[in-house]
């Protein structure tokens, strides 16, 4: 059983940063893709960022310039680096990942969510 533990969420004013943190545990062989979702009230969930591990990152118009993605495969960690935050990015975050376990076909994991509030 895989689990997805994320940590770093908060309350920041507009302009601020904050880090989150993904640490995948469990019977893991490789991880393809580490990706960051998020989902505001009355919304649906949205794609952040998406690292590929073969190569390749996407990151959502309303963030790119202002989010990183980055991971650390040896950990099976991902990270996303928010800076100039805005009252816009106001959402739980949930970490995703497409897992290849060490038996049985690959899935798709998904982190307990972190919230992340934007306001003065």
């Amino acid at each position: 059983q895989v689990q997805l533990v994320e940590s770093g969420g908060g309350l920041v004013q507009p302009g601020g940063s904050l880090r989150l943190s993904c640490a995948a545990s469990g019977s893991i062989l490789s991880v393809t893709i580490m990706a960051w979702y998020r989902q505001a009230p009355g919304s649906q969930r949205e794609p952040v960022a998406v690292s590929h591990m073969r190569g390749g990152i996407y990151y959502a118009d309303s963030v790119r310039g202002r989010f990183t993605i980055s991971t650390d495969n040896a950990k099976n960690t991902a990270y996303l680096q928010m800076n100039n935050l805005k009252p816009e990015d106001t959402a739980v975050y949930f970490c995703y990942m497409s897992l290849i376990p060490r038996q049985g076909p690959s899935y798709g994991a998904w982190g307990q969510g972190t919230q992340v509030t934007v306001s003065s």
